[in-house]
């Protein structure tokens, strides 16, 4: 098995650099299920950071080409599950991809409710927001 950096993921997914492109296509197509690319949980949200951020891909894009990552033979994607899960959840909108790899990591260890300042991802279920616990600012 060898590993895949987030680069070469992103110049296969979106080809705009002929060179790499075709240098990561040949790498891929020569991955099988007897020999796989492994790809890391902290690639497969750096993927999605890419994609949406540097490539405006939209979320149900980002979220079919997370999804086909784990559909292929020729890959293990770490914590596929959670991958899925999350990419599920990122397609239908809310809070960005890598906090919801973070609630699918908390809901999969029994870590919940999951404590955020992050508005967006307390109106998912299983988080919930951190509203000032340390009290009022004069500090007594």
């Amino acid at each position: 098995m060898t590993a895949l950096d987030t680069n070469v993921i992103v110049r296969y997914l979106v080809g705009d650099s002929a060179e790499h492109a075709e240098a990561a296509r040949v790498l891929l197509d020569g991955l099988t299920p007897d020999n796989p690319g492994f790809v890391c949980r902290e690639v497969v949200v750096e993927v999605a950071w890419v994609l949406e951020r540097s490539y405006r891909f939209t979320r149900t894009r980002v979220a079919e080409a997370l999804m086909d990552l784990t559909a292929s033979d020729s890959l293990v994607v770490e914590n596929t599950e959670d991958v899925a899960a999350a990419a599920h959840r990122y397609r239908q909108g809310g809070a960005g991809f890598s906090d919801l790899m973070i609630l699918t990591a908390a809901e999969r260890a029994g870590a919940t409710p999951l404590y955020t300042f992050d508005r967006r991802l307390a109106r998912m279920r299983g988080a919930v927001l951190v509203e000032n616990l340390g009290g009022d600012e004069t500090g007594s």
